[in-house]
């Protein structure tokens, strides 16, 4: 029983939410984002929330964003047409944020409004840009109000018009998307679109890096460096979101690997102490302790409470509240409560109430252990 909710926290999310007694898991975005609704997260917005530079999901929005500010409109010498044209960029790229900000704010309803009435002006004014831009965000939103059908309609529109724009197929910002696709298939339980969704970024991705290693040092400029690692970072989420998926069918084995392939890429990129590599960390102590690799699982879910000591981890009452379920499977009552305490009281600092749910549900689960070893030595 305690396994099955171990399994249930390394399940949950998109997306990952983590439920049922024994292990929290933070969406792979430790980070993430975004508003909340109806259990829903914006799991898609960004890799983490820290504003330091090295988010493990480079998003292309910021690209889009600045691309519907610059895009220019202007072809005409009328001045009557010009200023029409530019008119309706003003009034589009003022709903798009006023979009971002109903989403920031919940008002989902107010957001989805926003973002039909500038995908209008985006299609009056022929602004592909835009329109793939206010497409995304569409499907994004839909995706938290659990309208996966709707979330896959519009991603696969908003693919269209990139691939028709020229943009190559193995793009950064379409694999993005694809790995979108991917997960809501997972989502949707159709097994063989996921496979093949996944295996198309994972593979495509590692084909570019391949790639970038034959080129010779001296033909190796600093924006392909940057591509590189942004490549690089898109792997390891596309691997984590593999991961979970491939241990939501039990496949616990090609899990661990996809999780230890991310963890690396995670490690090299961002650093040992990342809050990233941290969660990831925690991610594969639960796949080994599913496995019964208790003293392994163990090991590295106290090296990542450990690091997380030494910075200021967001996650720290998740960390505690995974190694507190490792040493509750291991039959470890005294110290799993303590660690379950400790991250009861960091999840209440931080208000993260569905931690602090998985966390008592932890906590009841001791107490029925406990109460099993009263009874069985009342009967001895």
């Amino acid at each position: 029983m305690a396994a099955s909710c171990v399994l249930r926290a390394v399940l949950s999310r998109t997306v990952s939410r983590a439920r049922g007694s024994g292990g929290l898991r933070r969406p792979f975005s430790s980070a993430q984002l975004g508003p909340e609704a109806g259990g829903r997260k914006a799991c898609w917005e960004t890799a983490s929330a820290h504003q330091d530079g090295t988010e493990y999901h480079r998003r292309r929005g910021g690209a889009l964003w600045a691309a519907v500010a610059a895009f220019s409109l202007f072809s005409s010498t009328d001045e009557e047409k010009r200023d029409e044209a530019q008119r309706k960029e003003d009034e589009m790229i003022l709903l798009l944020k006023k979009a971002k900000l109903s989403m920031h704010r919940g008002n989902l309803q107010a957001a989805s409004t926003f973002l039909h009435q500038a995908v209008a002006l985006a299609h009056q004014t022929h602004n592909n840009q835009a329109i793939i831009y206010t497409y995304s965000q569409m499907a994004n939103l839909a995706y938290i109000q659990g309208h996966l059908d709707s979330a896959e309609k519009l991603f696969k529109a908003a693919m269209s018009f990139m691939l028709s724009g020229g943009t190559p197929e193995d793009d950064n910002a379409v694999i993005e998307m694809s790995l979108k696709l991917a997960t809501i298939y997972a989502e949707q339980n159709k097994a063989e679109l996921a496979e093949h969704g996944f295996r198309f970024c994972v593979e495509s991705l590692e084909a570019k890096l391949e790639k970038h290693k034959e080129l010779p040092e001296h033909e190796k400029t600093e924006e392909q460096e940057v591509l590189r690692k942004d490549t690089h970072l898109l792997l390891g989420l596309c691997l984590d979101s593999r991961a979970r998926y491939r241990a939501s069918m039990l496949h616990l084995n090609l899990a661990g690997q996809d999780y230890r392939k991310a963890l690396d890429i995670c490690r090299q990129e961002q650093g040992e102490k990342h809050p990233q590599t941290l969660v990831l960390m925690s991610d594969l102590a639960t796949i080994l302790d599913l496995q019964g690799r208790h003293d392994d699982a163990l090991a590295l879910i106290q090296q990542a409470v450990d690091l997380s000591h030494s910075t200021e981890n967001p996650d720290r009452h998740v960390l505690l509240g995974n190694l507190a379920g490792i040493l509750l499977h291991t039959g470890r009552l005294e110290d799993s409560v303590r660690f379950y305490r400790e991250a009861l009281d960091l999840a209440q600092q931080a208000g993260d109430q569905a931690a602090m749910e998985q966390i008592q549900e932890g906590l009841k689960e001791v107490k029925k252990r406990r109460d099993q070893e009263r009874k069985q030595q009342t009967q001895e």
